[in-house]
């Protein structure tokens, strides 16, 4: 049915394009004659108003129109271009072509709207309005133009080029634009006179050789096959096989536009006072992107309504190619904008990975589960769409997919909460790799983030591997600062106001001690007494230390602690048993015999 369908496409345009030629080369032989009575309507035409009314109708209202936009750009505050950063000159640019639409805007209030503001005969009517509309868009090209190659100031440029090429390229494109609305203007004078449909086509291919020249000239020092491709346009076009025609055109055109797309976003975003962009920022890279899949799908969209695809062909003939084709169209354009939405979040996460310091092990988790989220998103997300494009039924493919999430979702709840959990934890940033937690009955240095658990190593070697989901409270004691507390005895004859001095002595020492002078946050001090113990005078004593370098700390402190001590006659306190000797005292004993003498009873 498909073949069937193409063969009879295919069939009935070789048969238009055979009437057309045939319309053509019947026409030529009258050519002559049809203008001689174009001519004398138009003499006509002049009997019955005063000669040249319509040329000075549009002279005067071109006229008024440059007057008021003359008047516009005399209010507009002038400003001068910059260049001192690329803020600057997105700025700069931005201003002036805002000013040109402007002006164009202004120009158009004063010509078009003030012609149409009266009433006129019909004919003289739709001749002026058609020739300041086509000035109009002129005008518009020239300012694009002006924009993108700016050919008298290189510095807001947007495309790279030479002064040279940008005027010569300028220069072209308004004598191509200008070539085009002249014979647009002509093609609907003539229509208007009533001119044979086959002879106007034949002045319109005429007028259509001008175009051929210009773009010729235009490419002839960058290659001679410029001639050969734009004849075949011309050809192409003469013939009325639109479909052939913009193939042809996307096929040469779009790798190009693509190409210029991605150099102009580089060389307008280039650093202040370069030539050109060394390295592609996230900007620029996002934005070539989006101009290019923007390129992509107008192609493609130009191309459907080339072929004669769009929705109203569609909706009288139910061909299943020409609605694939249709689809196929909006699959392109979801995939290439979900690939610009993906470039622009992964580019993101990457450059924030790549600021991130080593140690921040909470945002180089987070942030690939938050890549890996988004892609799975879009893909899902993209897929869908474009199915739906191509005309498949989602409804049922979803419902299966909600069934199936629910029997996986019976048998991975562990597995969902382990997830879960591990997301949360890493959120409120409980814990990193290289800090010391401690869960429970586990307990160690964090080696190891994984997809469902974490791995712990201890101090003194064993591994623990714990899923997230039975972590529960975590104690983590290598965040931001650790107090270390002493404890000492010693004996009641000690001066504790002297070794309060030799202690706040050691804690100073310490902090001047290269080895720990950066770990140590507070100096070693002695808070005062704990309690009085049985046999000593229990002292307190202190510091604030960097985390998991206590330690170390300590025991130098310990070391310099006892050789201060012993230096300054001060004792520490330890345990004692006292045996006396000699008789003992009669009470006492009398007391202890009669104590261990057996009870008798009667």
């Amino acid at each position: 049915m498909a073949e069937e369908t193409a063969a009879g496409y295919l069939d009935g345009r070789i048969s238009a394009l055979r009437e057309h030629l045939a319309s053509l080369i019947a026409a030529a032989p009258g050519l002559p004659a049809e203008l001689g009575r174009v001519r004398a309507q138009l003499e006509q035409e002049w009997q019955s108003r005063p000669p040249g009314t319509i040329l000075g109708l549009i002279l005067g209202f071109i006229v008024l129109g440059f007057v008021v936009e003359a008047g516009y750009r005399y209010f507009i505050p002038k400003r001068s271009t910059q260049d001192a950063s690329v803020a600057e000159r997105l700025r700069s640019i931005g201003w002036r072509l805002a000013v040109d639409l402007g002006g164009v805007a202004a120009f158009t209030l004063g010509s078009a709207a003030a012609f149409l503001a009266f009433d006129w005969p019909a004919r003289t009517r739709m001749a002026v309005i058609g020739f300041l509309a086509a000035f109009i868009v002129l005008r518009l090209v020239v300012v694009t133009s002006r924009a993108l190659l700016s050919p008298r100031e290189a510095r807001l440029r947007i495309l790279p080029a030479s002064d040279a090429e940008a005027a010569f390229w300028h220069r072209r494109i308004v004598l191509f634009a200008g070539w085009f609305a002249l014979g647009w203007v002509i093609k609907d004078w003539l229509l208007l006179l009533g001119m044979e449909l086959a002879s106007l086509r034949l002045v319109v291919y005429v007028l259509g050789l001008g175009l051929l020249a210009i773009a010729i000239e235009a490419f002839w020092r960058r290659s001679r096959l410029a001639a050969v491709y734009f004849t075949l346009l011309w050809l192409l076009w003469a013939m009325r096989a639109f479909g052939m025609l913009w193939l042809t055109v996307v096929a040469a055109a779009l790798p190009l536009v693509m190409q210029l797309a991605q150099r102009g976003v580089d060389h307008a975003l280039r650093p202040a006072g370069a030539a050109a962009a060394e390295t592609r920022g996230l900007v620029a890279a996002v934005l070539g992107r989006g101009l290019r899949a923007l390129a992509i799908i107008g192609a493609a969209w130009l191309l459907v309504l080339a072929f004669g695809l769009n929705v109203d062909e569609l909706a009288a003939g139910d061909t299943m190619w020409m609605r694939l084709l249709r689809g196929a169209v909006n699959a392109l354009a979801i995939v290439l904008i979900a690939d610009v939405i993906w470039l622009a979040v992964a580019s993101l996460i990457d450059q924030k990975m790549a600021s991130t310091h080593e140690a921040d092990a909470r945002l180089r988790t987070l942030l690939p589960i938050v890549r890996g989220t988004v892609a799975a998103v879009l893909i899902v997300m993209a897929i869908l769409m474009a199915l739906s494009a191509l005309g498949v039924q989602v409804g049922p493919l979803l419902a299966s997919a909600g069934v199936l999430g629910i029997a996986i979702g019976f048998g991975a709840q562990t597995l969902v909460r382990d997830m879960f959990s591990k997301f949360f934890y890493l959120l409120d940033d409980a814990f990193r790799v290289g800090e010391y937690v401690e869960s429970g009955n586990y307990k160690g240095t964090v080696e190891q983030l994984g997809a469902r658990s974490i791995r712990l190593r201890h101090h003194r070697g064993p591994v623990f591997t714990i899923p997230y989901g039975q972590l529960g409270a975590v104690k983590n004691s290598s965040r931001d600062w650790v107090i270390d507390k002493i404890t000492l005895g010693v004996t009641y004859d000690t001066d504790l106001d002297k070794a309060k001095k030799l202690i706040k002595k050691i804690g100073l020492q310490l902090a001047e001690d290269p080895e720990f002078k950066d770990k140590i946050l507070e100096p070693l001090k002695m808070q005062g007494v704990e309690q009085f113990g049985d046999f000593a005078i229990q002292i307190r004593i202190k510091m604030m230390t960097k985390p998991n370098e206590q330690f170390g700390i300590r025991r130098r402190a310990y070391a310099m602690i006892k050789k201060a001590f012993a230096e300054n006659d001060i004792h520490f306190a330890y345990p004692t048993v006292q045996v006396a000797g000699g008789a003992p005292d009669p009470a006492v004993a009398a007391a202890a015999i009669q104590t261990i003498k057996p009870q008798t009873g009667s």
